[in-house]
């Protein structure tokens, strides 16, 4: 007789088919991880649109200060240059070339204060503030020759390189239709001056690269939609996947069961305790039950120090006659208070006449009035 194990026809493992949105918890212990729904698309399109916007508002600026910059330079070497091979020649070489070097790195400081906070801005919109170093610690699993191969030759890398071949398809596209418009321009440049020339290839480039940069961020936009979407599919889980988080999480349904009696058994015993030291207990006579006992040291009122229903008003029953508590019946009473007082509260003023009157009786019986 053959036997089979159903789970191994099963579409996502032996926990069944992930049909179920992934708990925060799994969300967080993801993050934990470094595995957040980010596109990389996204932050580079901004970066791209960014920096081709600043230069588009800039140029001019970035363009006189290095035309003021490159004159200086090359006016102030003829003064440098005393001693050809000398220490003193060579040192002010080197300072040259260092204050050249500052007054580069000020121009182009604005571009990389925008590269640097477009980037952040990027990542943060995306993933939001809370940095791990987890990532980044190595794993030895990532070294494996086979593993990688099997990465190369994944659906999801196949998915990857098509996902590239369109992208690059499409801005060639963008970039081809762009510049067919400028031949016309291109060709005119042999009647311009230099300074005209660059100046048209200049906003050639930047055209260009606006154009780019705005259809690479409709793309980036797309991609990101994506990768949320393919996040979140990842991220669901099977429904035993579900149970065990909340067995995990939440505890043992069966020990927080047992956890619960172990609770209720020892409230009752410590209940049980009381019974002898009650004044009365008042019965339906067969239902309820429950104890009374009045001290004005304590409490301005009576209160409730035991009650229970059917099997546990027989035993508190039983333990007053042990106990020689006495026991009155009086059934709409046992009923009210049962329902209303729980353990350890006073009784409520409107049964203070009620429960006054039986106090008095028993009182009276003991001889203690």
């Amino acid at each position: 007789m053959l036997t089979f194990d159903l789970q191994f026809f099963a579409k996502d493992g032996p926990g069944g088919e992930k049909t179920e949105p992934a708990s925060q918890k799994k969300l967080t212990d993801a993050r934990k991880d470094g595995q957040v729904a980010k596109s990389k698309e996204l932050g580079n399109g901004l970066l791209i649109l960014a920096l081709f916007i600043s230069l588009k508002l800039f140029i001019g600026y970035v363009g006189n200060a290095m035309l003021e910059l490159f004159p200086a330079f090359y006016l102030k070497i003829p003064e440098m240059i005393k001693m050809p091979g000398s220490a003193i020649s060579m040192k002010n070489m080197t300072s040259l070339l260092f204050n050249t070097l500052v007054q580069i790195l000020r121009i182009v400081a604005p571009f990389f204060i925008v590269a640097v906070l477009v980037s952040f801005l990027g990542d943060f919109y995306q993933v939001k503030w809370k940095p791990t170093t987890k990532p980044l610690k190595p794993k030895f699993s990532n070294m494996s020759p086979i593993k990688g191969l099997k990465r190369m030759l994944s659906t999801k890398s196949l998915i990857e390189l098509l996902r590239s071949v369109i992208k690059i398809g499409l801005i060639g596209f963008v970039v081809y239709d762009t510049l067919v418009e400028q031949v016309a321009a291109l060709l005119s440049m042999y009647d311009m001056s230099l300074m005209q020339g660059i100046a048209l290839i200049g906003d050639i480039i930047i055209n260009l690269g606006l154009k780019v940069s705005a259809f690479y961020m409709v793309l980036a936009v797309a991609d990101y939609a994506y990768e949320k979407w393919k996040f979140s599919e990842d991220m669901k889980m099977t429904k035993q996947e579900v149970k065990d988080e909340y067995k995990n999480s939440e505890g043992n349904p069966e020990v927080k069961g047992k956890i619960r009696a172990k609770m209720r058994e020892a409230s009752r015993r410590r209940m049980m305790q009381a019974v002898p030291t009650a004044d009365v207990i008042i019965t339906n006579p067969t239902h309820f039950a429950v104890a009374i006992k009045y001290d004005p040291a304590v409490s301005d009122a009576p209160l409730v120090v035991a009650k229970g229903q059917d099997y546990l008003a027989q035993r508190i029953k039983e333990m007053a006659k042990e106990n020689h508590v006495e026991i009155v019946e009086n059934k709409p009473l046992a009923r009210m208070l049962y329902a209303n007082v729980e353990i350890g509260e006073i009784i409520p003023p409107e049964l203070y006449q009620a429960v006054a009157e039986i106090l008095a009786m028993v009182y009276k019986m003991q001889g203690k009035v």
